[in-house]
C-alpha cells in the first residue's frame, strides 16, 4: 500500500484522521471538566479559570506545539518520538538517546492507564441511566470490554478501523451539538478566552495551581496526532485539528454553562457534568457512542504502542520480541507479548483503582514526562537542523515553562496513585539502559580485522579436501558495515574455533538507518562466486525479515550470473536442487578473563536475563526454519585480569634432579 495514500488532503484524509488521531483526546470531556471540579463548589472563578486554562491548554500545547511545530519535524512523513530521535542523532549528540527512550517508556506506561481509565469513565455513565447499578457491575463490564478489545488484536482491526472515521465523526458532532445547546445556560462563559481568568485561577484560588494536574487531561492525547503523522499526513491532521477542536471548546464551554447556570454555589457530589447535560431521551446513545470513542480511543493507542515498540527493536532499543502482521495494510502489526502485558495491566488497573475518579491520580503524570522529552528533542532540531536560534529559544521558554509548571502539578498524584505509572516507566527505562549500556559496551570492545589478510586463507581453506565441508554456501551475520574490515569474531568462527570449509561465504550486515520505509541493498565481491558482502540498509518502520530479504537477493544474484544456486552436489545438481545454506549466529558473551568494575558486570547480568527471556537472534531475523547453527564467542570487555601463579621449589629441584642423572647417564 502506498505509504502516502492518505497524505494529501481530502475528506477520505481527513476521516481517516479522526479515526485514528483524535480518539483520546477526542474523549477527554467525558472526564476532564469533571475533575477540575472536583469536591470545590462551583463558582465563577472556577468555571472561568479552569475554561480559560482548557482553552489556553489546547492552543499553546496541542495547536501551537503539536499542530503547528511537530508536524513540521517530520522524518519523511513519518513523526513520533523516534522518527525525531532518528532526524537528530546523525549529529553525533549522545544525550538525544536518553529523552528518545524517556519518552517510549513513559508513552508505554501511559498505555496502561488511558484504556483503562477512558472505558471506564464512559461506562460510568451506567449510573446515570440505573443509579443502582453497583461499582462491581461496572468493573466487570469494563474488565469484559478491554478483554474483548486486546484478544482481538491478533486479527487485525483493517475491518474494524474503516468504521472509526465515521464513528468519531459522529462522537464529535454529538458532543458539540450537545455542548453548543447548552452554551444558552449562561453565554457569558466565552469571556474565559481572556488568558486573565487562567492566571487568576492559578495564582488566587486556593489549591489553584493543583488544578493544572486535572486541566493537563484535556490534552494528553496530542502526542497520538505527532506519533501517527505517518497514518494521515500533516495536512489532513491540521484540518482535523480545527474540527475537533471547535468540537471540544463547544463540549468543555458547554459544560461550564451548565455548572453555572445549575450548580453555583454547591459542590457536584460526584455529578460527570458530561453525561450530566445529556437530555435524559439521548443518555442511552451517549452512553453507547461515549463507549465506541474510548474504545476506538483505546485501540489507537494499543496500535501505537505495538508501532513504537517494533521502531524501538529495530533501534535494538528493547529486547528482539515477535512481531506479526495480521493484515496486509501497511503498518498494521502485532506485538503478542505487548498485547498481553498491556491487557493484564490494564486489568490490573481497573480492579486496583475501581473508579476513573480514583484512575485520575495515576493519569498525566508519564505522559508529561513525555511531552517534557519530546520538547526537547524539538529545540534540539530547530536549534540544529534548522539554524533556527529565534523558534527554539522561544519554543524552549514556552514549552518548558508550562510544561514544568504540569509536571510539578502532576507530581502531587505520585503517593495518589502516578506511583503506578511511574514505577512501569521506570521499568522499562532500566531495560532499555541496560540494552543500550550492554550495546556500547560491545561496540566498544568488538574487534575488525582487515578482510583482505584473510582472502589467500579464505581460498586455500575452501580447497582444502581434508577439511569436512561445513555446508556449500556459509552465511555470518556481520557487525561490520563495510567490505574492508570483519569482525574478528567471524575469523575466529572461520578459522580458529573449529575450522568450517565452504563453497562459498556471505558477509551479511543489515543497518538501521534514519529514512523510516528505506529497503535496498549493496553487493561487494571478496572472491569472485567465492565470497560476498552484502549490505542491507531498512528503516526503522521497514519490514526486518532477513532471510526472505536475502533470498531476494540470492534471486537478483542468480539472474544477472553472479551466483549459481544450483546444489553442487552431483546428485543432486542434475536433478536440479537447489545449494544449501547454513547460518552461523555468533553471540558473543563477556569472557569470564575480563577484568571489569562492578557497574560493567551488573549490565552485563541484566543484559544475559533480558537475552535469555527475549526472542533468539534467528527469530528475529525470520531464520528460525533456515540451517542455524549458534555458536557462542568470548569477547574481552575490559582488560585481561591479571593472574599470578608460581611454581613451586620442589618442581625445580626434582627437574634439576632429573636433568643431572640424565647427563651423568648419558656420559656413562
Amino acid at each position: 500500500m502506498d505509504s502516502n495514500k492518505h497524505h494529501k488532503l481530502s475528506a477520505a484524509g481527513v476521516l481517516v484522521a479522526l479515526g485514528i488521531i483524535y480518539g483520546d483526546i477526542g474523549t477527554s470531556p467525558i472526564y476532564t471538566f469533571g475533575f477540575i471540579v472536583g469536591k470545590n463548589p462551583v463558582s465563577k472563578e472556577l468555571i472561568f479559570g479552569g475554561l480559560s486554562c482548557v482553552f489556553w491548554t489546547l492552543t499553546i500545547i496541542t495547536s501551537f506545539k503539536y499542530v503547528y511545530l511537530a508536524l513540521r519535524a517530520d522524518n519523511k512523513g513519518e513523526g513520533g518520538i523516534f522518527a525525531l530521535y532518528a532526524l537528530v542523532r546523525r549529529y553525533k549528540v549522545n544525550w538525544v538517546i536518553f529523552p528518545a527512550i524517556i519518552g517510549c517508556c513513559t508513552l508505554i506506561a501511559d498505555g496502561f492507564i488511558t484504556p483503562a481509565m477512558s472505558v471506564t469513565s464512559a461506562v460510568e455513565g451506567l449510573k446515570f441511566l440505573m443509579p443502582s447499578i453497583t461499582t462491581n457491575t461496572i468493573i466487570t463490564i469494563v474488565i469484559i470490554i478491554l478483554v474483548l478489545l486486546f484478544v482481538f488484536q491478533q486479527f487485525g482491526s483493517s475491518v474494524v478501523g474503516k468504521t472509526f472515521g465515521p464513528v468519531m465523526m459522529i462522537w464529535f458532532l454529538f458532543i458539540g451539538a450537545i455542548g453548543a445547546y447548552h452554551l444558552q445556560d449562561n453565554w457569558g462563559v466565552f469571556a474565559a478566552i481572556n488568558p486573565v481568568y487562567a492566571i487568576e485561577l492559578l495564582a488566587k484560588y486556593p489549591g489553584g495551581f493543583w488544578l493544572l494536574g486535572a486541566i493537563f487531561l484535556c490534552t494528553t492525547g496530542a502526542e497520538a496526532m505527532y506519533s501517527d503523522l505517518g497514518h494521515c499526513g500533516k495536512t489532513n491532521i491540521r484540518v482535523g485539528w480545527v474540527f475537533v477542536k471547535v468540537c471540544l471548546l463547544l463540549s468543555y464551554f458547554g459544560q461550564g454553562a451548565w455548572l453555572l447556570a445549575e450548580y453555583e454555589g454547591k459542590t457536584i457530589d460526584g455529578i460527570v457534568p458530561f453525561f450530566a447535560i445529556i437530555p435524559a431521551w439521548m443518555l442511552i446513545f451517549g452512553i453507547v457512542i461515549a463507549t465506541m470513542a474510548t474504545i476506538i480511543a483505546s485501540q489507537a493507542l494499543i496500535s501505537g504502542t505495538f508501532t513504537l515498540v517494533n521502531e524501538a527493536i529495530k533501534l535494538k532499543f528493547w529486547p528482539a520480541t515477535r512481531v506479526r502482521y495480521p493484515s496486509t495494510v501497511k503498518g498494521q502489526i502485532y506485538i503478542p507479548a505487548i498485547n498481553w502485558i498491556l491487557m493484564f495491566g490494564c486489568i490490573v488497573v481497573v480492579f486496583y483503582f475501581k473508579e476513573s475518579v480514583a484512575m485520575q491520580s495515576a493519569y498525566g503524570l508519564a505522559i508529561t514526562f513525555d511531552m517534557l522529552m519530546t520538547t526537547s528533542l524539538l529545540v534540539f532540531y530547530f536549534s540544529t537542523v534548522k539554524k533556527s536560534t529565534i523558534r527554539s529559544s522561544v519554543l524552549a521558554l514556552v514549552f518548558f515553562t508550562v510544561e514544568g509548571a504540569f509536571l510539578i502539578s502532576n507530581l502531587s498524584k505520585f503517593a495518589h496513585g502516578g506511583w503506578f505509572s511511574f514505577a512501569i516507566a521506570f521499568a522499562f527505562f532500566l531495560m532499555m539502559f541496560i540494552l543500550m549500556r550492554a550495546r556500547i559496551l560491545r561496540d566498544r570492545h568488538t574487534e575488525f580485522v582487515d578482510l583482505k589478510h584473510y582472502v589467500p586463507m579464505i581460498e586455500d581453506l575452501q580447497a582444502d579436501n581434508s577439511i569436512p565441508k561445513e555446508a556449500t554456501n556459509l552465511v555470518y551475520m556481520a557487525v561490520a558495515d563495510s567490505k574492508r574490515y570483519i569482525d574478528s569474531n567471524i575469523i575466529y568462527s572461520i578459522f580458529k574455533k573449529r575450522p568450517k570449509r565452504a563453497d562459498c561465504y556471505w558477509f551479511v550486515h543489515v543497518d538501521t538507518v534514519d529514512s523510516p520505509y528505506t529497503s535496498k541493498y549493496s553487493v561487494d565481491t571478496i572472491i569472485p562466486k567465492k565470497c560476498f558482502f552484502v549490505r542491507i540498509k531498512l528503516g526503522f518502520k521497514a519490514d526486518h525479515r532477513v532471510n526472505l530479504l536475502f533470498n531476494k537477493i540470492l534471486h537478483d544474484l542468480a539472474e544477472a550470473a553472479e551466483i549459481d544456486v544450483t546444489s553442487h552436489y552431483e546428485s543432486l545438481k542434475k536433478h536440479s536442487m537447489p545449494a544449501d545454506f547454513k547460518f552461523i549466529m555468533l553471540h558473543s558473551l563477556a569472557s569470564v578473563d575480563s577484568e571489569i568494575s562492578s557497574f560493567d558486570n551488573l549490565i552485563i547480568q541484566g543484559y544475559r536475563f533480558i537475552k535469555g527471556h527475549s526472542l533468539s537472534t534467528e527469530e528475529m531475523y525470520g531464520l528460525e526454519l533456515a540451517n542455524v547453527e549458534v555458536e557462542r564467542v568470548p569477547i574481552m570487555v575490559g582488560p585481561a585480569a591479571k593472574v599470578r601463579i608460581k611454581r613451586e621449589r620442589e618442581d625445580l629441584e626434582r627437574e634439576k634432579e632429573l636433568r643431572y642423572h640424565g647427563h651423568v647417564n648419558e656420559v656413562n
